[in-house]
């Protein structure tokens, strides 16, 4: 993950003083899509997110999936690197893209994954995946522990503290993958895309997902997505989040902080 150094003053009662300090960096990373048979073959430039430069292929790779422009990793044929702001996928030749409803452009901020977005049909994307009721039960004890486990695997939070994390999680705790972003929902896809990469393929019926910020209806709708059946957060959800997450099936938690957790959606999973 880049970072880059810079001087400032820390201003404080006793007086100004100049210092260095570690930032983490912000680029815009602009997603292509090459779809079709042969000589009908187009290219269709998707989106543009601002995110934290580092692990770009799965962030487009996530990013396809939970935008519902692929069903499965494997209808990826490759990804290229065109320049360090610029990546093109290579969708398979069968793949049925919805051009027109794509060239509403989508940009997204490092805030909000779906501000830009050009109408609410673009954000209620339909899933096939949906988690099992009642499964996986979790235990209290092993929820508590999730955002120290969190914040200890955050290297570059560590150095710049200006980085939202997303990791996933086995049922018994144990960190699987974490990645970071400037962006909350970039780090999602980050790691949705990581555990593709590992030959992890949707529902993932068998993880737990939590973020480091709030549950924003962007974070849920990419978690329904990919079938998760539980979405932790140790901020706040909004209304529409837990909403979507009722309707889904996933098991929504916000406020987890220390030995305390609210409970919005789906409470059967957790063994109380």
């Amino acid at each position: 993950m880049k970072t880059q150094r810079l001087s400032m003053q820390t201003v404080t009662p006793a007086g100004a003083q100049m210092r260095e300090d570690l930032l983490a960096l912000e680029d815009p990373l602009e997603i292509r899509i090459a779809y079709g048979f042969g000589n009908m073959r187009r290219r269709l430039s998707l989106a543009v997110t601002m995110r934290t430069p580092g692990d770009d292929e799965e962030l487009a790779m996530g990013f396809l999936f939970t935008e519902g422009i692929i069903a499965q990793p494997s209808q990826i044929l490759n990804i290229k690197q065109l320049d360090e702001n610029t990546l093109l996928a290579e969708l398979t030749p069968d793949l049925a893209v919805d051009a027109e409803r794509l060239t509403r452009h989508l940009f997204t901020s490092s805030s909000c994954g779906v501000c830009g977005k050009a109408s609410l049909d673009a954000v209620h994307t339909v899933t096939c995946h949906y988690p099992t009721p009642g499964y996986p039960q979790i235990e209290p004890d092993t929820l508590y522990r999730l955002p120290g486990l969190l914040r200890e695997a955050q290297a570059t939070f560590e150095l710049t503290g200006g980085l939202h994390a997303a990791g996933l999680f086995r049922p018994d705790g144990s960190l699987l993958l974490l990645r970071e972003d400037i962006g909350r929902h970039n780090a999602v896809d980050k790691v949705i895309g990581a555990a593709f990469r590992k030959g992890i393929l949707p529902p993932f019926k068998d993880l737990l997902l939590l973020v480091s910020g709030r549950a924003g209806f962007e974070l849920v709708q990419k978690a329904t997505m990919a079938g998760i059946p539980l979405l932790a957060a140790v901020g706040a959800p909004s209304g529409l989040s837990v909403e979507l997450a009722a309707s889904g099936g996933l098991t929504l938690i916000g406020f987890l902080r220390g030995e305390r957790f609210n409970v919005y959606t789906c409470p059967e999973r957790i063994l109380l």
